[in-house]
């Protein structure tokens, strides 16, 4: 999967206006990154992408380039 393919995959799971995020959109910013989003975005990795995401790793998170990183790798 694409970076971008990523970077949409999370506007869905944020509920956020595609082709809002960039990979230097800090995590703070976005309003809808709360808990919920949180989880969301533990849900996406394991069931997209296969991966397991803990609530540490998702906390050391700062920007979006961090989450696609984590799930590009």
């Amino acid at each position: 999967m694409t970076n971008e393919q990523i970077l949409n995959a999370l506007e869905d799971v944020l509920d956020v206006a595609q082709n809002s995020l960039t990979m230097e959109t800090v995590l703070t910013d976005i309003d809808e990154y709360d808990s919920m989003a949180k989880l969301s975005v533990i849900i996406l990795a394991d069931e997209d992408f296969g991966k397991k995401l803990t609530g540490e790793q998702i906390r050391a998170f700062s920007s979006v380039k961090d989450i696609v990183d984590f799930l590009a790798s």
